[in-house]
């Protein structure tokens, strides 16, 4: 494998074929970076602002390629939305044409900057805002999957092309993993037909740089810590997904996360590195049935799986961001939750420490599975109509009001995995310190067995809408 620099910024959508010598050694999963070499590089450091709120990753969503098989999931968001919440990105249509815009969020209104280039971009090509205020665009070329930095130049677009990833698997997946808590950073996955690589794509020194493969097929990409050290993958091995942490600082070190039994499927949907509150989806309280239910990154105490977060067939519930800044509480942050059913999609908030999902109409236009919360508890949530190109509507939820009081009456325990009673359940594993120098990387499981069984299972009771 080899990677070569990035030319120096042009306008519009620069040479596709590229000038370098692409050449580069196989790895194991039959990928390799090519790119310009006129020996400049192509992203340094940009300064930007720690990541905060819940850091998680779509189901099998995105990407060029076909399908991982894996997960069935609701469609990507309709934008994509920094960490910090300064700044989002789209693909919007003009008439049959597509282009990439980017959206400013931190100022006193939001307002759209479209990013066209030379020609349309084809449907469901990804693109990623960064803190600095471009816009990574990902563009699949025959099997060579190219990246670029889109950015204003007054009238018109200027591109910064960063180089490409060729697979010669013409089956193997690409797709973009969610904005990494710092904003400097963005990565990419690469779904094999026996392992999955992680590849960072902007930020680096010399265009794209291998940074980690981890056996199986991978879906999901869950930041796990406020730097982007950590992240988590849903990993399928002998026909059963189990998520592992992956430490990209120690040379991709894989470590068991989320294994509640040894015949469930575990994965983790959202994490939020500030209350180490985690959201998964198991079938191990129902076996053949998904459910959703959470868990804290570092705590002996069991998953949950809250009897209010089912939904009957038909619908599907997503959780899509997490209140941040709740240090060291996660019964207190609230969830925002996407519901999908017959009659189409709308919003659903819920907290830990709460027996009832808040359902709520979704403002008109919703960029769906998009949203961000602030630390005071508002939901913001970006949309585009006819008539507002672009707008962010707030939406808060009266916790108080009747949200936080457990229905009357005896209530039947929510399943949870637990450590069987003749064991004693080991010390929580802290999260590595990434401020102290590398050590071996240990890292916090939800549950405090990789194989735990369930006790008070409930019947399936529930109504939605």
């Amino acid at each position: 494998m080899t990677a070569c620099a990035s030319p120096s910024p042009a306008t519009g959508h620069g040479s596709e074929n590229g000038n370098g010598n692409g050449n580069g050694n196989g790895n194991g999963t039959g990928q390799h970076a090519i790119g310009e070499n006129d020996g400049t590089h192509g992203n340094g450091a940009l300064g930007g602002a720690d990541g905060s709120g819940g850091h998680g990753g779509s189901e099998g969503s995105g990407g060029h390629g076909g399908t991982d098989g894996i997960e069935r999931s609701a469609s990507p968001p309709g934008c994509v939305i920094t960490a910090d919440g300064t700044y989002a990105a789209r693909l919007a249509l003009d008439g049959e044409s597509w282009f990439p815009e980017r959206w400013t969020l931190d100022g006193p209104e939001p307002y759209a900057v479209p990013l066209p280039g030379n020609q349309p971009e084809e449907p469901g090509t990804e693109v990623l805002p960064l803190t600095d205020g471009r816009v990574l665009i990902h563009r699949l070329a025959a099997d060579r999957h190219l990246f670029s930095l889109l950015y204003p130049t007054g009238p018109g677009t200027g591109e910064l092309p960063l180089g490409a990833v060729e697979c010669a698997d013409p089956a193997a997946e690409v797709r973009l993993l969610p904005p990494a808590p710092c904003g400097e950073r963005a990565y990419a996955l690469v779904l094999g037909r026996s392992a999955t690589a992680v590849w960072l794509v902007a930020g680096g020194t010399f265009g794209p740089e291998l940074l980690a493969e981890v056996p199986g097929r991978c879906s999901g990409g869950v930041w796990l810590d406020g730097t982007g050290r950590l992240l988590a993958l849903d990993q399928e091995l002998g026909g059963r997904t189990k998520s592992v942490a992956v430490d990209l600082e120690q040379g991709g070190t894989v470590s068991p996360l989320l294994q509640i039994a040894d015949d469930s499927n575990d994965r983790v949907l959202l994490a939020d590195p500030d209350s180490g509150l985690l959201l998964i989806r198991s079938d191990a309280p129902s076996p053949g049935d998904d459910r959703l239910g959470w868990g804290v990154l570092g705590s002996t105490l069991p998953v949950r799986f809250p009897e209010c977060l089912r939904v009957p067939d038909g619908h599907r519930i997503t959780p899509f961001a997490i209140q941040p800044g709740q240090i060291l509480t996660p019964e207190s942050c609230a969830v925002a939750l996407r519901v999908d059913g017959v009659r189409g999609s709308w919003l659903g908030m819920w907290r830990p420490a709460s027996r009832q999902v808040h359902h709520l109409p979704a403002p008109e236009g919703w960029l769906a599975g998009a949203g961000l919360w602030s630390q005071q508890g508002v939901l913001q949530l970006p949309y585009a109509t006819g008539v507002v190109r672009c707008g962010v509507a707030r939406v808060g939820v009266p916790w108080g009001e009747g949200a936080e009081e457990p229905p009357q009456g005896p209530q039947a325990p929510e399943p949870t995995a637990t450590a069987p009673a003749t064991e004693a359940p080991p010390a929580p594993s802290p999260v590595p310190s990434l401020t102290s120098p590398p050590s071996p990387p240990v890292v916090a499981r939800p549950v405090p067995l990789q194989q735990a069984p369930l006790e008070g299972r409930m019947p399936e009771e529930v109504t939605v809408g």
